[in-house]
């Protein structure tokens, strides 16, 4: 798992410098506020447009759950993505949470929440509009992000995992869920293909348990089981030559069978060139940049600015 993070922070950093000379120069951060004292990963920055700064107008905020297989990455890598949504009109916020296997299952959930909480009490001065949360993430991340929203609206399973709902499920506004993991029941043991083996040693690590699927608590993070027509409109990607594919489908299927709002960016099996995990922050091609347009169109449709 550690050569894997190591791996994977080196292209998460070659993504985000691919990102620099995408981001606009008129948008303003408020970077590393603590949102937990007495822990020390439990940072997040925020952005908006430079604008609103010294204004008392509020925004409705993304808050960006990074990815990394929930062994790596941090606040950083999404950092410049976070600052182009912000130039359209948005707070963004990207929180940072204690990697596996450092800590295990449920503590980025119980992070994430705790970091909901602080950003509800302190919008007033951090530009955001409490009644218009978008949760949003990418691969770990969206997991991660799709579970907080699944305690969020549902009572029954926010009592289920016992970790207490940071806001009214009415304060979400929309879910942004980009190449996540939604049903670890998919990664079945005798699964072969290369995502299956790679996600079950994030899995490993991430619950803390080789044989994760006999875990009764760790088969709570597969919220394809758990969601209710309360969920968020969702905006759900994920590019056809990701090995996660078959995870954002059946959760954009399962979503749509209990009739939430789901926007959804698939593309053909043939499309060339290839479209990889984490595809939408490559912006120097077509498909990112239609992945960006199309997750803005669907903020504009899903919040207001007031």
């Amino acid at each position: 798992a550690l050569l894997t993070r190591y791996f994977f922070q080196q292209n998460a950093e070659k993504q985000s410098k691919a990102l620099e000379k995408y981001v606009p120069a008129d948008v303003s951060s408020i970077r590393n506020l603590q949102y937990k004292n007495g822990d020390n990963d439990a940072y997040l920055d925020v952005y908006y447009p430079s604008s609103v700064k010294n204004t008392n107008k509020k925004l409705p905020t993304v808050v960006w759950i990074h990815g990394g297989g929930w062994i790596s990455g941090n606040k950083e890598n999404v950092a410049n993505y976070l600052k182009i949504l912000a130039s359209k009109g948005y707070t963004t916020v990207g929180v940072n949470y204690t990697i596996a296997p450092e800590a295990h299952y449920p503590t980025p959930v119980i992070q994430t929440t705790e970091a909901l909480k602080y950003l509800n009490k302190n919008a007033e001065q951090l530009h955001i509009d409490k009644n218009q949360f978008v949760l949003a993430g990418d691969s770990a991340g969206s997991q991660i992000a799709a579970q907080v929203a699944t305690i969020i609206t549902n009572p029954s399973y926010e009592k289920l995992v016992n970790i207490p709902s940071p806001l009214e499920a009415s304060q979400l506004a929309g879910m942004l869920l980009n190449c996540g993991a939604y049903d670890i029941g998919i990664v079945s043991a005798d699964g072969n293909s290369e995502g299956a083996k790679l996600l079950r040693t994030f899995l490993w690590s991430y619950s803390g348990k080789k044989d994760f699927m006999k875990d009764g608590v760790f088969k709570q993070a597969s919220i394809i089981n758990y969601v209710t027509p309360a969920f968020p409109p969702s905006f759900i990607t994920a590019g056809n030559n990701d090995p996660l594919l078959p995870q954002s489908k059946a959760f954009a299927k399962k979503l749509i069978s209990l009739g939430v709002p789901t926007t959804i960016l698939f593309y053909p099996q043939n499309y060339s060139p290839p479209l990889p995990h984490e595809y939408q922050f490559n912006l120097d091609t077509s498909a990112g940049q239609k992945a960006l347009n199309e997750m803005v169109i669907f903020l504009e449709k899903n919040t207001k600015q007031n």
